[in-house]
């Protein structure tokens, strides 16, 4: 389960239970909008990952504190190859250097394990189908997600202002196609 909370509060002890009810294996948040006592030095924003005790996952430590990620590796049982789970945030205002920064993050990532990567990235002019953005930042995003062999698995909404506010769900695995 994959969702853009705006404001998770005191509510944790509530997704748990719900988590534990639903019986989803994994649930990513981004947006909890925690306080210091959960998040370094920012306010707002933020990202969270629940991984069912029963998937053997390790957390990835990256080596910087400015890009809101947060990456698991779920290690695959018998034949089945791992896989590498993000959920990030990147905030309306990011600047370019931390555009970068996680683009770097995603290549050093990128290329041991099978990928799926969710998040809010605040890119609303990128079109998916066409695989075209107006605004440079959204553009270096398209790339570096092309670059990365990752594909937007979300392609067919509804209403077409819908399919421009829908985070994106990217995979280089094309089993976890999906549609809306």
């Amino acid at each position: 389960m994959y969702t853009n909370a705006c404001s998770m509060g005191d509510k944790q002890e509530e997704m748990e239970d719900m988590v534990q009810q639903q019986n989803y294996n994994v649930v990513a948040i981004v947006k909890t909008w925690w306080d210091d006592s959960h998040r370094k030095w920012r306010r707002g924003g933020g990202v969270n990952l629940y991984i069912r005790e029963a998937f053997d996952a390790i957390g990835i430590e990256m080596n910087d504190d400015v890009v809101e990620c947060l990456w698991i590796r779920i290690n695959g049982k018998a034949d089945k190859a791992d896989i590498l789970l993000g959920v990030c945030y990147c905030p309306p205002n990011q600047g370019e250097e931390v555009d970068n920064l996680f683009h770097k993050e995603l290549d050093n990532i990128s290329g041991s394990s099978a990928i799926v990567l969710v998040g809010d990235f605040n890119l609303p002019n990128i079109c998916w189908e066409l695989n075209t953005a107006e605004k440079r930042q959204s553009r270096k995003f398209l790339e570096c997600v092309e670059d990365n062999f990752l594909t937007q698995l979300i392609l067919h909404c509804a209403e077409l202002q819908l399919a421009q506010k829908l985070d994106p769900l990217c995979s280089e695995t094309p089993l976890l196609k999906a549609e809306q």
